[in-house]
């Protein structure tokens, strides 16, 4: 399945828009230069006290469907 890095710096206050339900889709820039738009409770289990950050990797299927999303580094 297709793959993408992402890098993500989210604060724990900028998180909450996602919490609470305002934000229902994240949109990043992946490491090679494409916009790319997930859901939003992907982000829930890399949640920490610091908020979301680090570098992860985004599957998606063949119709460009969410699949996972992985923490793969710091």
């Amino acid at each position: 399945m297709p793959r993408l890095r992402l890098r993500l710096a989210i604060s724990p206050r900028q998180y909450r828009h996602y919490y609470t339900g305002r934000v229902q889709a994240v949109q990043a820039r992946s490491e090679e230069g494409l916009r790319v738009q997930f859901p939003a409770g992907a982000l829930r289990p890399h949640l920490d006290h610091g908020g979301i950050h680090g570098l992860f990797e985004l599957e998606f299927d063949a119709r460009q469907r969410f699949v996972a999303l992985r923490r793969i580094g710091a």
